[in-house]
């Protein structure tokens, strides 16, 4: 009975309550989504810049060096001479050293000169063909291979630059040899080659030269350049000395992809704690809303309860009706709250997966911190629901029904 009841009250005012439901899913899909985003990016940021101690690359910002050569999310800062580069790593203090040297892009996917140790570094493998070995031979990403039908032995032409819409090289055909295995991070976005496809792209396109002094000056790595370096140190030393070593004796940067991750994640969080702060804020004038609509059902229907106290209702049983009233909106608000959030996510992921190549999962659950916003939730409607309950328990049935 006392659960027909609350049901009852509260679709009494169906426009009131509807508001209150709605508010209060807003602000619960709000906090959703920055969950579900807070954790996922710093999930997969972390991830992206394991076993990079240092990255090696032309002067300018290092936030932009780090965020292009390890999450190929930005431009580069330009490039470096790879005679250079090359003495720093092969000093002893290296574990290993791998170049990066950005080419072409076809259809919006990079195409970066490399070697086979990248794929490795992130735990990737080629699924199908071979590891490339010759000039303008690659292996795709996972995720390039399903969304364009991608598949062994396939030729593409690519465009200049990282605009889709660049002009296409059509002096040589990139063949793809190998689809790499799905890992999870950028790497699964990008179309691999040795350095001396970039190389030998650049030397086609701009060049008008015989085939002995192309061949000759392909395998000449003298004026060669790359984009950058991504460095892994024998010790912790090299992290701590190297990048004032190569401020003070070269035109190059050293940036630390841990230093600068840390630094984003702080400029990240401030935005998402406002958020938050908004978030919670809508919450509470959401309590507010239901704490009205308690108070004017109570009002409005006091002869109705006089009625169910001399029925056989107890005091009790009134304010029970009140509290579950309140707590049935909140759980309606949250479940349809959390629902909303991962559309949104959804939607999310769809845009930032386009843009910068990183997608989201919609259907995470963070079941500590979603966990506690339930119970925020339920504290929110517990509260929103003494003052009318209270009312409802000290009911005065005589008075009521006298001035009814």
């Amino acid at each position: 009975m006392i659960g027909k009841l609350a049901w009852r009250n509260t679709w009494f005012k169906p426009l009131s309550t509807v508001l209150s439901i709605i508010l209060l899913m807003s602000s619960v899909a709000i906090i959703t989504v920055l969950i579900l985003l807070q954790k996922q990016f710093e999930e997969q940021f972390s991830s992206n810049a394991d076993d990079i101690d240092l990255v090696l690359g032309a002067q300018g910002s290092p936030l932009q060096l780090i965020l292009s050569s390890v999450y190929q999310m930005d431009a580069p800062t330009g490039n470096i001479d790879y005679t250079e580069a090359k003495t720093w790593m092969q000093n002893p203090f290296v574990k290993s050293a791998i170049p990066l040297a950005y080419g072409d892009n076809y259809l919006g996917f990079k195409i970066l000169g490399t070697t086979p140790d990248y794929l490795a570094k992130f735990g990737g493998k080629v699924e199908k063909g071979k590891m490339f070995a010759n000039t303008f031979e690659v292996v795709i990403g996972s995720e390039i291979a399903d969304k364009l039908q991608l598949k062994v032995g396939d030729t593409f032409f690519g465009s200049h630059g990282d605009a889709k819409e660049g002009e296409k090289h059509e002096e040589a055909a990139y063949k793809v040899v190998g689809i790499a295995s799905k890992t999870g991070k950028v790497v699964d976005n990008l179309i691999l080659s040795n350095v001396k496809s970039v190389w030998a792209m650049h030397d086609v396109h701009d060049h008008e030269e015989g085939e002995a002094n192309h061949e000759a000056a392909l395998n000449s790595e003298e004026g060669k350049e790359i984009t950058a370096v991504l460095i892994k140190f024998r010790n912790k030393m090299g992290i701590v000395l190297w990048p004032r070593l190569i401020a003070q004796n070269t035109k190059m940067q050293a940036a630390s992809p841990a230093i600068e991750i840390n630094r984003l994640f702080t400029l990240f969080g401030i935005g998402l704690e406002a958020l938050q702060y908004l978030a919670y804020g809508i919450m509470l004038i959401s309590g507010i809303s239901i704490f009205i609509a308690l108070f004017n059902t109570l009002k409005e229907r006091k002869y109705e309860f006089a009625l169910l106290r001399i029925q056989g209702a107890s005091r009790f049983q009134l304010l029970q009706a009140i509290i579950i009233e309140s707590l049935v909106l909140c759980v309606i608000g949250f479940v349809f709250g959390t629902i909303l959030g991962r559309v949104a996510l959804l939607f999310i992921s769809k845009s930032s997966d386009e843009e910068f190549k990183i997608a989201f999962n919609p259907l995470e659950f963070v079941w500590d911190k979603e966990g506690v916003l339930l119970l925020v939730t339920i504290f929110v409607g517990l509260l929103a629901a003494i003052i009318p309950a209270i009312k409802a328990y000290r009911l005065n049935i005589s008075k009521t029904l006298s001035n009814a």
